[in-house]
């Protein structure tokens, strides 16, 4: 949490142009393409990045599907998850996140850049609309980073809860690969105690087709790619 505060005000100077020029770029999507808009997205993230002494290790690359759409579904220590994924993931991807916390100065900016998913927990009519609307867009060819647990515990020391099943329904509706992503140490960056240089891993693990999965249910699916994730955890 400290080191969340110390980036905030080691950027404090970059504010004025950054911000306006994020926002700018989100409002006009017609003017700057996907490609150009993630690429504002990473900059941000390495300006934050290199500030806060976070250095991000990313193993598995080969593990992503070379062409069409898919889902990662990775473990949730934090702020810094989705950030740290983007950090390693080359293709335009983007994401599903609470709405409330989605309106955060500068998360925002980010959210809409990437034209993210902003999801309602209180209303489930809501999520299910949006839950669809990402199995939509994957059929299209985009990828999307949806985090199975929801929440996060503080300073979870690599410690998973239990994923949930329902967030594995757009998957099968969009027939697309999953992608378990085992995140390692990323909660150290903005969800823990610590000031000094934190190193953080991002392991792509290799994807379940469609055709594997499709005669499953939601919560086999589930305890699959836990499993998975919490293989490569263990094993560090």
């Amino acid at each position: 949490m400290f080191k969340l505060f110390y980036v905030i005000f080691m950027n404090l100077f970059r504010a004025p142009y950054m911000i306006p020029k994020m926002r700018f770029q989100a409002n006009h999507p017609e003017k700057y393409s996907e490609k150009k808009r993630y690429a504002l997205v990473c900059h941000a993230i390495s300006l934050m990045k290199k500030t806060g002494r976070i250095h991000t290790m990313m193993y598995g690359e080969e593990n992503l599907p070379k062409e069409g759409g898919y889902i990662m579904y990775p473990n949730h220590q934090g702020k810094y998850d989705a950030l740290g994924i983007i950090s390693t993931h080359r293709k335009p991807c983007s994401f599903v996140m609470d709405k409330v916390k989605s309106k955060m100065i500068l998360v925002n900016e980010i959210v809409d850049l990437v034209q993210a998913k902003r999801l309602d927990r209180r209303d489930v009519r809501q999520a299910i609309t949006v839950l669809n609307e990402v199995a939509e867009e994957v059929k299209a060819g985009r990828k999307f980073i949806i985090f199975p647990e929801g929440e996060y515990v503080f300073n979870n020391k690599n410690q998973m809860l239990p994923f949930k099943a329902g967030c594995f329904k757009c998957a099968l509706k969009a027939k697309a690969p999953i992608v378990p992503v085992a995140l390692i140490d990323s909660y150290k960056v903005f969800n823990s105690y610590t000031l000094g240089r934190v190193t953080t891993q991002v392991h792509y693990l290799k994807p379940l087709f469609y055709e594997e999965y499709r005669n499953l249910k939601t919560i086999e699916i589930a305890k699959i790619v836990q499993a998975r994730i919490c293989e490569v955890i263990e094993n560090i």
